[in-house]
Parts: structure tokens; sequence; C-alpha cells
């Protein structure tokens, strides 16, 4: 029997996005709210704490930078595909993001002068890459954790696995969830829920993401009626560690790291010859794979040719003090010291573009939910992501959807009434049909060819063969996933039920994902067709919607928002 508990609001995962609502609610309310936070891991385990290089915000106006600049910069980027009034809005409220956190006590990497300092980052004509040394994500997420403890009415539930979204006629009503600690099922209910959980790269074998990032939020609100946006857009990070995949930031070649082949070349002149290693990622994720295609890498382990990252003329001094961590990485899991030697790197699958469809000011097409931060797709980023816009994107929509939230409060008096129905039925789905299916499947094996499959097919470059290819591949991993097997029948601390629910929600995002890809038949930011290498702006300048329908996903489009700069080839 699920034990229920009321909130006002729930905001489910607990980084930078999640944090920034909780407490924009607090301060607002103060003891008028009750709070509660959802998070599948300890508070400050959150994915957010991995952003490394810095948050992109206008703070040099007296120097140059403007908020113009940085919206052209997004919506070039973005490869035209971002929705420019969405991209106003950011650049106007990041620089006020930054300042409060500073207010809160955040320790800014500084200048001689005093001032915060600001780093180069790729697809930016101006250094507004915010920083602190290279743990950026992990004093912005310590700095929101700290400032929330002085506001008492928060309920935290930690370790607790979030299953189904419950809603009734379009509004939200509850989620359940599973308290890891005692196998409890927990139906929470609350006027208002921000879905605040991540993106989804563990579809992926080489990637940056924490293991516990399995796009479960994504997942929860496709199930739950709500599209999702642009899920073909996922970003490769230029630089993942071979074999690792963990993320060498960006900042590396902020600070002026240069990428080479086997032949000593710095090889980014012929692709990018304006910005060099400073262009957008997609750029230089494909013409490293170009590199890596031709024969001009490096032999690594499993097939993960790699190239080398350069810092070793950026000298001891300036590594020790802007890129520790970069430095402390290398040495403990490869033994590599950038200060003497190259650092081998790849591209590495990074960022989901795409996401729950958010309008501007972050609500779904559920009333009484909002989506924020890399699970929401509010068209910021369109086909591709400019670095450092991430974390500022976090900032900027926690705050907006918190303020939105909190006028929402005012207008809904009191709780509606809860479908006890769909609560049991969930609890019966977990825990009858889930943990005590007699199959056999081996949910290990088919996460492994899960994630094998997106990495072939879903890769820098693909083909209508290799997506049709990779499409039926999930689709009959889906079949297979009737049968699968949950070994340990208890419920405190089942690894093996949450592993197969993760599951669950990564092969409904894979096939939504590849399905988007097949259709759209371009080349745009981070979706590169070789048989149609050229961008369509008369056939494809649209976002992809995918609804699920008991028939399937079901596939729909809606236009761009261009308000200032129509689309022009883009050159770097």
């Amino acid at each position: 029997m699920a034990e229920h508990a009321t909130h006002d609001v729930i905001i489910l995962g607990t980084g930078l996005a999640g944090l920034r609502a909780a407490l924009e609610i607090a301060r607002s309310l103060g003891d008028q709210v009750d709070i509660a936070l959802v998070s599948k891991v300890q508070l400050m385990r959150a994915h957010s704490v991995c952003a490394e290089g810095g948050t992109a915000a206008v703070l040099r106006q007296d120097q140059g930078d403007s908020l113009d600049l940085h919206a052209w910069d997004t919506v070039k980027g973005s490869d035209f595909l971002a929705d420019q009034d969405v991209v106003f809005r950011f650049v106007e409220r990041a620089p006020a993001a930054i300042l409060q956190l500073e207010h809160w006590g955040l320790p800014w990497s500084r200048r001689d002068d005093g001032r915060i300092r600001q780093r180069d980052f790729g697809g930016h004509s101006f250094p507004r890459a915010t920083m602190a040394a290279d743990k950026t994500g992990f004093f912005e997420m310590q700095t929101l954790y700290d400032t929330l403890q002085q506001y008492p009415n928060v309920t935290r539930y930690e370790e607790a696995f979030a299953t189904a979204i419950v809603s009734d006629e379009g509004e939200f009503r509850a989620i359940t969830a599973i308290n890891m600690t005692d196998g409890r099922f927990l139906a929470l209910r609350a006027k208002a829920l921000l879905i605040a959980t991540g993106g989804a790269g563990t579809l992926f074998g080489f990637t940056t993401y924490s293991q516990t990032v399995s796009g479960d939020g994504l997942a929860m609100a496709y199930r739950a009626g709500i599209p999702l946006e642009d899920m073909e857009f996922i970003q490769f990070h230029p630089t993942g560690l071979v074999p690792s995949g963990i993320l060498i930031t960006e900042a590396c070649r902020g600070e002026g790291g240069h990428l080479t082949n086997n032949e000593s070349e710095r090889f980014m002149e012929h692709y990018a010859p304006s910005k060099l290693e400073l262009g957008p990622r997609d750029i230089i994720s494909r013409a490293m794979m170009t590199e890596l295609n031709a024969g001009r890498g490096f032999q690594g382990p499993k097939g993960l040719d790699y190239l080398h990252l350069d810092l070793m003329h950026l000298g001891a001094d300036t590594i020790h003090r802007r890129l520790p961590l970069i430095r402390e990485l290398c040495m403990k899991f490869i033994g590599v010291d950038p200060v003497t030697g190259p650092v081998p790197v790849r591209p590495v699958a990074h960022y989901s573009m795409g996401g729950i469809e958010s309008d501007i000011q972050g609500r779904t097409q559920v009333t009484g939910v909002w989506a924020a931060g890399e699970a929401a797709c509010v068209s910021l980023h369109g086909a591709n992501r400019l670095g450092t816009n991430s974390t500022a994107e976090c900032l900027v929509w926690g705050e907006i959807c918190g303020q939105e939230i909190v006028s929402h409060l005012a207008e809904q008096p009191s709780l509606p009434a809860l479908p006890t129905d769909r609560i049991d039925a969930e609890e019966a789905r977990v825990f009858n049909r889930i943990l005590y299916n007699p199959g056999s499947e081996k949910p290990y094996e088919i996460r492994h060819q899960l994630q094998d499959a997106m990495d072939r097919h879903m890769g820098v470059y693909r083909t209508h063969d290799s997506l049709t290819e990779g499409l039926e591949k999930i689709r009959e991993l889906r079949q297979r996933f009737e049968s699968v097997a949950v070994t340990d029948k208890s419920r405190i601390y089942n690894s093996d039920l949450i592993s197969v629910l993760e599951l669950e929600n990564l092969l409904d995002l894979a096939e939504v994902a590849i399905l988007s890809a097949t259709a759209r038949q371009e080349s745009r930011g981070a979706h590169s067709r070789l048989d149609f290498p050229d961008r369509n702006d008369q056939e494809w300048l649209r976002h992809s919607l995918v609804h699920r329908t008991p028939e399937g996903p079901q596939l729909h489009y809606k236009p761009v928002a261009v308000t200032h700069w129509q689309p022009v080839e883009r050159k770097y």
C-alpha cells in the first residue's frame, strides 16, 4: 500500500536548476510554503557538480561585450534552430544570475584588478565564461545548497527513485516514488511539480555523464502525455578522456590548449580557420572524427582511437591555477600529467539539446508541471549548444520557474482529488509486473546492447541505413525488455530493480531520439547526415515533437521563433 504525503511543491531533481528554483520559491514565500526535494541520489551528488569550465554571462559591456553579441553567438551556434525570443530572455537574465551567486558567496576566480575572471569558450566571440577555476558546477551547487539550509520548510527525499507522474484531466496531481532506503512506495501530492532531472547521456556507452543520469524525468513526462522536443540533437563534446569518457573541459582550449593529430599537426586550421580550437562543439567534433576516420589518430583501446590535447605550452603555473581538476583527473585515471605530456581525447556523448517541451516560462502541456535545465527543451540551444550556456540556463530558468510556481500557488488554494486507482496501478506495475516478472532476459545485457547501438548508429555522423538499423535494434530490445528478470526480489536498496526501471526509461528515449533523427533529412548542428550533408531551411527549420500514443511514438513539428535574424551560412 502506497504511503501518501502532501506538499505545496515538488522539485524532482536537485541539480543547479532544481536547487535554484527551490531557493526562489523559499525566499519568496518563506514559512508559507512546503517544498519537497526529490532526488535519486544525495543532494550534492547531482550531476551538476561535474560542470567544469564556466557559466556564460555578459559582464563586460564596458569592454566590448554586449547582450546582442551573446544572443547572436547563441543563435548562430544553434545552427539557427534556437527560438530567438528565448535566447534574448536568456542573455538578459544571465548576468543577474551570476551576481546573485556572488552575493550568496560563490568564490569566483578573480582577475588581478579584483573583477570576476571570465575565459574564452568555443563559439563565443568574447570571453564570457564566468569561472571558479575548473570546478564551476561544484561551487555553484555548494553555494545553492548552503543557502537553502536557512529555509526550514524543505523536506528532502534523498535516494528516492520516481517512477511516474500522475495527472488527471490535463492537471498535475502527484508523483510516485520508491524510497530506496526502506522500500516504501510513496505517493507525493502537490499543487506544482518542477522536473529538473537532467539529460539522458547514459544512452551511450562512451559518455561524460554520471551513471545515474538515465533520462528519468524525460521518460516519465513522455509517458504522462507531455511531448519530447528535438531529441535527435545530442551534443558530442570534443574532448572526452580515453578510455573512460570523463569530461576534459573546454576550458583547456579556452586557456589556449591545442588539438593535434598523429602528424603533430594542429588540424583545426583546416576546419574553422578563424576560431581553431575555439569553434563550436559540433564543428570540432566532426573535424576530430574526420581526422580519426582518415587514419590520423592514435590507436586506442576497444576501438577508441584518439587525438591529442596539448596543454604543455601553457606552463605549470597556469595549469595549476586554472585547470587543477583536469590535472588531477589525468594523473589519477591515465597516469598522464598534462604539464609534461599530451592528453588522449576523442568526441564523447555529452548533452541533450532536446527534452521536455516547455514554453518560455518553463510551462509544459500539463497544468501545474514545469521543466527546467537540461531536462527541458525551452528551445534555447537549438541544434547545438555553446559551452557554458547550460549552467547559465539552469540558473535562469530555475529562477523563472520558481517565480512561475509562486504565482501558480497563489491561484491554487487547495489540492484537487487524487486518483488513487492510478497510484495503486503504478505500485502493482513496479512491484508485481516488473519485480516478479518470470522472464529470463538479463537487464545489464540489454543495457549494454542499447548503449552499443547508440554509439554505433547515433554518433557524430549518421546515415539513413545506419539509423534504420539502430531503430530496429532498439525496438528489438524493447520487446526483449518485456521478459526482463529482476534477480533481487527484496524492496530495500534493490539496485537490480532500479536498474531495470532506468533501462525502461532509456529504451523509451532511445526510440524517440532515433525516430526523430531518421526523419530529419538534413545536417544541422549536432545532427550530421552523410546522406543529407546540407542544412535545409526550407523544409527543416522546425522543431521535432514526439508524442506517446498506444500505437507508438508519433512525430510532429512546430515552427522556430525567428524574431531577429534570418538563417545564414554558418562559418567560423
